[in-house]
């Protein structure tokens, strides 16, 4: 080994090998955009009517929103308890879709002088 070159070939116990490490960087935090807002939640509300049964209830969450049984029943006993219920939260756009299917789903076949469609709305979520 020379005086000018500490780390000489073959020189030390690892064979005059070097090893550098480099710290790790911390993570750039998220950029947020600041013209990018939170997108706004609605309830779409399902109204009583005294002309659907359960099962129309039940078969419409079922159809138009895939909810299982447990759930459409509970939001049927909701109805009629507390005269309204909330179906779903989503963005105005889809509210609105599902609002508009509630209205277009047709008459209780079941029931007698059944004039059509259940109500329903739709409103912010606070």
């Amino acid at each position: 080994m020379t005086d000018l070159d500490p780390f000489e070939e073959g020189d030390g116990p690892d064979g005059g090998a070097t090893t550098i490490v480099r710290p790790k960087r911390a993570p750039e935090p998220k950029k947020t955009d600041p013209k990018r807002r939170e997108v706004p939640r609605y309830h779409v509300i399902l109204w009583d009517s005294e002309e659907h049964t359960y099962e129309y209830v039940e078969r419409m969450l079922r159809e138009l929103f895939g909810h299982d049984a447990t759930q459409c029943l509970k939001i049927a006993e909701t109805v009629d308890a507390a005269g309204r219920a909330v179906v779903l939260t989503t963005t105005k756009e889809h509210a609105e879709l599902k609002r508009d299917q509630i209205q277009a789903y047709g008459k209780d076949e079941s029931t007698k002088g059944c004039k059509g469609s259940m109500s329903a709305t739709i409103e912010a979520v606070p």
